[in-house]
């Protein structure tokens, strides 16, 4: 990029952006968890809604692992232009699934595993981890996408260390969402399930 998409406050101060911008998405998410008030401004979903919603999910999450992957394979060929455009689509992608979520979790119910003990443990396992790179790459992502977004290409290169967080950021981020999808198969297609309709219940796929 010759010029960046975006200059002024956020450029200067990208750690400051990045703090405030992670503190609002744990806050969201955590809202429709713990505060009954906040999951009470979703409407109660039904059966069906719950899951439209989870499969939309999944869908989309395996879209985003399919552009985040285009956007290393670019990087990595030195198409910078088709990098970017990837990774922002993928942030894009994003903000979708938490659009999805939000409601997902406030209005609907939560689904247990039903399986031999063998593919439970393997299904908590991946979505504990799926849940911890979920949380922890919040502001990593984010960090990356807005030092992305507010420098050049020579900027990003020689007066920031969007290469090395665009790294940990990308491994974190696609580790996080392929365990999603296979807990999510696991939950919904290869073993059975119970669902309890609850309110404010805790869901994660």
């Amino acid at each position: 990029m010759e010029h960046p998409v975006i200059s002024g406050p956020i450029r200067e101060r990208p750690g400051t952006v990045t703090a405030i911008l992670s503190a609002i998405g744990y806050v969201a998410v955590l809202g429709v968890f713990l505060i009954p008030d906040f999951a009470a401004l979703f409407p109660e979903l039904s059966r069906g809604q719950v899951e439209f919603l989870t499969h939309a999910i999944a869908a989309v999450n395996s879209v985003t692992i399919v552009t985040i992957s285009l956007g290393v394979y670019w990087i990595r060929k030195g198409q910078v232009k088709r990098h970017a455009m990837a990774m922002t689509s993928s942030f894009v992608l994003i903000l979708v699934f938490l659009g999805m979520y939000l409601p997902r979790v406030a209005g609907g119910g939560t689904k247990y595993f039903v399986g031999p003990d063998p593919a439970y443990y393997a299904y908590l396992l991946m979505l504990g981890i799926h849940i911890l790179l979920s949380i922890v790459s919040v502001p990593v992502v984010l960090y990356a996408v807005i030092l992305g977004l507010t420098h050049t290409e020579h900027e990003l290169r020689t007066e920031t260390p969007h290469k090395r967080v665009g790294r940990i950021a990308a491994s974190a981020w696609l580790l996080s969402l392929t365990l999603g999808v296979i807990a999510y198969l696991l939950l919904n297609h290869v073993y059975d399930s119970t669902f309890e309709a609850a309110q404010a219940a805790i869901v994660f796929l």
